[in-house]
């Protein structure tokens, strides 16, 4: 497969609490889990959990090494932006906040213009756009 449009994107990511992080992504935004696998004891064998919406071309993969635990280290500007193509309204943010979301100013106040963000449990940021992905360049 070429790398291309055509190409599927998977984001990885180290996450302290799988739980928390599913509680976030699926409870909260409304993705589904793809796929799971809890860590058997194994050395070298991590647990993981795959969300995203079965249609998409891209997932999100949150691994958690129970041996050896990788820190998350989101920065001001590593956001996930979901172009929603209408107003945000109050009901997705709160609904983000009762399952462990963090609503929060951006770093750059373009996406406080055209937003809202969110930050996860592992405290990287989630911005939900109310542009739409054509005219948002």
């Amino acid at each position: 497969m070429p790398a291309d449009a055509t190409a599927h994107l998977r984001i990885a990511r180290p996450s302290r609490n799988l739980e928390a992080a599913e509680e976030f992504w699926v409870s909260g935004l409304g993705l589904d889990v793809l796929y799971r696998h809890t860590a058997d004891g194994t050395p070298g064998d991590h647990s993981l959990l795959m969300v995203g919406w079965p249609a998409a071309a891209w997932h999100l993969e949150l691994v958690h090494d129970p041996a050896a635990p990788v820190a998350p280290q989101p920065t001001a500007e590593d956001l996930l932006v979901v172009y929603l193509g209408e107003p945000v309204g109050d009901d997705l943010p709160a609904r983000l906040e009762r399952h462990g979301g963090k609503r929060v100013a951006a770093h750059n106040p373009y996406w406080d213009t055209w937003g809202v963000t969110v930050q996860d449990p592992d405290g990287y940021l989630l911005v939900l756009s109310s542009r739409a992905w054509a005219n948002a360049h």
